[in-house]
């Protein structure tokens, strides 16, 4: 019997228009798709809703301040964020970068801050976020790490007594493709309400605002990157692949699921929009949710996207020893250089 996969994956409209091809100009490409992703996410607000933003809480930490604030992102809607900034950022009127950070599936922006879920500070191990937003404003960065709609305090009131790690993905998920709206969507457009906020901050330099996220965060930085030219410089990690070698090839959240996106183009095409901006992957090689071998298929593509994009040198890639999870070794350095 043919394997059902295959065949779905066969009768989708994919070889057409969208993909791009060496024949094609970019620039008309890449604005033609992006008004079609854009679509298949379920659109975004004609109208930003104000962002009347509020501190909610404000410590001082070992060489950072790490303030709490909330902002308003669709109409009626709330987003906490993390706000991480070195403590001698008041001392000099020179602008810095910033990173809005993404965190995957877990307990929310807390995992990616240093913080058990509760808030009090880590006992254990980081696990496969690595604390990466404190790693990059221990850097010299300015970081918003917002709190992703269905994790953490943006859980449904009902699995408000589950474990820390469980979401709301699945039921918000269902209930927004029920009115022609996607999970995935959501989350995008409200991290482009996170690069609003961060415009409005005296010390970051709004021209040097990059982003970084891990498997479902990566998601969110891909997509959110490939949207809003204002992310200057991209890592996704434990994300970049292809539909057919991950999404399609095994159970994932249902946040990962937008209807119709396989009839606009492949993964690696919608993250070629970031193109010619710098972007760079990580890639651990015992990953087990985005397998190497559609990893590399991912990369492979996206170096012809780049090269016909006229910069070749601002992709680049780090294939680490590891799973699925943050790496840094090579990533931060790479910030530095093209922020």
């Amino acid at each position: 019997m043919q394997d059902i996969d295959n065949y779905l994956y066969q009768q989708t409209s994919l070889r057409g228009h969208s993909v791009y091809d060496a024949d094609q100009d970019f620039t008309a490409w890449s604005r033609q798709l992006r008004d079609r992703v854009q679509e298949r996410l379920g659109g975004f607000p004609a109208e930003a809703a104000e962002l009347q933003p509020v501190v909610l809480e404000r410590t001082s930490c070992d060489g950072y301040i790490r303030e709490r604030i909330e902002i308003t992102t669709y109409t009626g809607l709330r987003m906490p964020i993390y706000l991480l900034t070195p403590e001698d950022v008041s001392a000099t009127d020179v602008k810095r970068p910033a990173i809005v950070a993404c965190h995957g599936h877990g307990y929310g922006s807390r995992e990616i801050c240093g913080m058990e879920p509760d808030g009090s500070p880590r006992a254990g191990e980081p696990g496969l976020h690595k604390d990466f937003a404190v790693a990059l404003v221990k850097r010299g960065y300015v970081v918003a790490a917002p709190e992703l709609l269905g994790f953490g305090d943006r859980r449904l009131d009902e699995d408000r007594e589950a474990p820390p790690g469980a979401s709301s993905c699945t039921k918000i998920a269902a209930h927004l493709l029920m009115v022609g709206q996607t999970l995935a969507g959501h989350r995008v457009y409200e991290t482009t309400r996170v690069l609003d906020y961060l415009s409005t901050r005296p010390e970051v330099d709004s021209e040097r605002i990059g982003s970084m996220g891990i498997s479902g965060g990566g998601l969110v930085t891909a997509f959110t990157a490939a949207m809003d030219e204002r992310c200057k410089a991209v890592v996704v990690s434990g994300y970049a692949s292809t539909f057919h070698g991950s999404i399609l090839d095994r159970n994932h959240c249902l946040d990962n699921y937008i209807p119709g996106i396989l009839q606009e183009a492949e993964l690696p095409d919608i993250i070629g929009l970031i193109a010619p901006r710098p972007l760079f992957l990580e890639i651990g090689s015992e990953d087990l949710v985005f397998p190497l071998h559609s990893a590399r298929e991912a990369h492979e593509r996206l170096k012809m996207i780049y090269k016909h994009a006229g910069a070749e040198q601002a992709l680049d890639a780090d294939y680490f020893d590891g799973g699925h999870e943050i790496s840094g070794a090579k990533a931060y350095d790479w910030l530095e250089q093209v922020l």
